[in-house]
């Protein structure tokens, strides 16, 4: 067992601090209630796609390609503001990252209520999906450095277990104020983050002393931790002119990795928006009434709010690497099962399994993501995998709809998306892991308000592997 140079425990076991605890509670609430927003604002555009085509009063008369261009202008968004807060969140720090993303999210969502025309909505959408992209993306780095390494998964699927609590939030809102201008109630609604998150977030929400410390504001970064209670790394220090940000993902060590990240990202958001999507008119296409529509969504996403916290706990224990990987088969397996013709509680029971294998697991690709990179490249390493997998959010309705377009059976394109599955699962399995001293650096922490040891000594009580003893990872 690893101790501090002065005898205490800092195993990634231990028990936390009372400050530590409080502050992580209120990082935890912060994010997720932010994220509640972010899902929000990505469904609540599906509740008004109805009224704008009935009533060109609103913002114009608007076809159906038209509103499904509108849809992809938010995610394009997303994948704008992921990959800008990528850029400056290694550098500026996790803090003002998430304050100006609420700030933009939120004037861009109130002002979306006021929108007379359809190009004028469709800035908005885009402008939205930069505010939105830029939380997403910084949401995971924040947990990954507040949060106790023995429970990151757990605690990185609370939070964005939040989006589709967002989503369920803005179908209920819409059945509750339907018809005339209420889907200008509903756009207002989204900006409510100003006036009642921002005042929170400027009060509690502190900026992470690893982030500071990584940066060389090291007499910053131990009042910090002081304060809140947070751990900061020990005498392993990076180099001053290691590189920041994007320029560390291309660097020899995080090259290979980045893509492969990628591309499991680019998988899971693939088959989460594929299936949010196209699974109602897939299963009436299968013979069930169109009322059936909201219990399969409402079973996919069930099952991947409660089925990701409890993978994320066996991510945990077992790592994440080997969880998402099982859940990408579980996916596979569970899509081509449903092509069986069995009955409609067995169906819905395969849904809620597909859920987790899909939503789920991109739950559990964020955190993966987090706690793969350092602190230096953690901000960029979330955003990229939030930006270009956002590729696959934008390509999954499209891949959806051309093969409902192509007139094929409905079982074909489930068949489709379980490749899909497997290949998100063979991406996962090649993501080299990190070498035991990465590792052993990464988990090394020094108590809030106790000095480090000088640079260059080593504390007879910590073990060191040697570079004989670490493999190449």
């Amino acid at each position: 067992m690893n101790t501090s140079p002065h005898g205490k425990n800092t195993s990634p076991h231990r028990q936390i601090s009372r400050q530590h605890r409080t502050t992580l509670r209120r990082l935890i609430a912060i994010t997720t209630v932010t994220l509640v927003f972010d899902g929000y604002d990505l469904v609540v555009y599906g509740t008004v796609v109805p009224q704008f085509l009935r009533d060109p009063s609103q913002i114009g008369h608007l076809s159906v390609a038209q509103a499904g261009a509108l849809g992809s202008y938010a995610l394009m968004g997303v994948m704008v503001g992921a990959l800008s807060a990528g850029a400056v969140g290694d550098h500026v720090g996790r803090r003002r990252v998430m304050i100006a993303g609420i700030i933009w999210f939120s004037v861009a969502m109130g002002l979306s209520a006021f929108a007379t025309s359809i190009p004028e909505f469709g800035v908005l959408r885009f402008l939205t999906g930069i505010g939105v992209g830029a939380l997403v993306a910084t949401a995971a780095a924040m947990v990954a450095e507040f949060a106790p390494p023995h429970r990151r998964n757990v605690y990185n699927a609370i939070v964005y277990s939040g989006v589709p609590v967002g989503g369920v939030l803005a179908a209920v809102l819409a059945l509750i104020t339907s018809g005339g201008d209420s889907w200008r109630t509903l756009f207002l609604f989204g900006a409510a983050p100003l006036v009642v998150l921002l005042p929170v977030t400027l009060l509690c929400l502190p900026e992470s002393p690893k982030w500071l410390q990584a940066r060389g504001h090291t007499e910053r970064a131990h009042l910090l931790s002081e304060r809140t209670g947070v751990a900061l790394n020990g005498p392993v220090r990076a180099a001053d002119d290691e590189k920041v940000g994007f320029a560390a993902l291309a660097s020899r060590r995080y090259a290979l990795p980045t893509v492969l990240l990628g591309l499991m990202s680019c998988s899971g958001l693939l088959l989460t928006y594929a299936l949010n999507t196209w699974l109602p008119e897939i299963m009436g296409q299968s013979g069930f009434d169109k009322s059936y529509s909201l219990v399969f969504l409402l079973a996919l996403n069930g099952g991947a709010v409660i089925g990701g916290l409890l993978a994320s706990r066996a991510a945990d224990r077992r790592g994440p690497q080997r969880v998402i990987t099982s859940t990408f088969v579980l996916a596979a397996v569970s899509l081509v099962l449903l092509t069986l013709g069995l009955p409609l509680g067995a169906l819905l029971a395969l849904v809620a399994v597909a859920g987790i294998g899909t939503i789920g697991t991109q739950v559990l690709v964020y955190g993966f993501v987090a706690n793969y990179y350092d602190t230096r490249a953690r901000a960029a390493g979330v955003a990229w995998c939030a930006g270009f997998g956002r590729l696959g959010g934008i390509g999954g309705p499209l891949v959806g709809g051309a093969l409902m377009s192509a007139g094929i059976s409905p079982h074909h394109a489930f068949y489709a998306f379980a490749g899909v599955a497997v290949l998100g699962a063979l991406v996962t399995l090649f993501v080299p892991r990190r070498s035991t001293g990465e590792e052993a650096a990464a988990e090394y922490v020094t108590e809030p308000g106790v000095p480090e040891s000088a640079p260059g000594s080593m504390p007879d009580s910590v073990s060191v592997p040697t570079s004989a003893s670490i493999p190449v990872g």
